[in-house]
């Protein structure tokens, strides 16, 4: 499954990730894991999260990132759901088109049992209609 928590910047999307982060960690069976561009975050997460400072890989393009994905799915079995933050950066896709990404994102969740959560620097209204219907928080 794929959820999207769409708003423009500054309006709180990460607020509503990290809360969604430590509230899955206390009913998981499996890991969970974010990935964030920086490590700022590092202190208001669970110590149970696994988080993951994307900009320290060199990841430059949304194919890329996939790949990076697949390399953290591959290495544990157990993963559960990936929180990404600021998910137009780590993925490369700032003022691109998001379809593609979105739809294979879909297709490794279905596959590997891994839930991905997204915050989207996007109005839900300016995403693509594939992920419209993913948007669980529009902000």
């Amino acid at each position: 499954m794929v959820q999207i928590i769409a708003g423009k910047k500054g309006k709180g999307k990460t607020k509503h990730l990290l809360d969604m982060a430590n509230t899955a960690i206390k009913e998981a069976s499996g890991s969970i894991v974010y990935l964030d561009k920086s490590s700022k975050h590092m202190y208001e997460l669970s110590n149970k999260i696994r988080l993951i400072n994307v900009n320290e890989y060199p990841i430059l393009t949304s194919q890329g990132f996939i790949g990076f994905l697949c390399g953290i799915i591959s290495q544990d079995h157990d993963i559960e759901t990936m929180f990404l933050d600021s998910f137009l950066k780590l993925s490369c896709l700032e003022g691109e088109d998001v379809s593609e990404t979105i739809t294979t994102l879909e297709k490794l969740s279905e596959k590997y049992s891994v839930n991905f959560v997204l915050s989207v620097s996007m109005d839900a209204a300016e995403l693509p209609e594939c992920a419209q219907k993913d948007v669980v928080i529009s902000l």
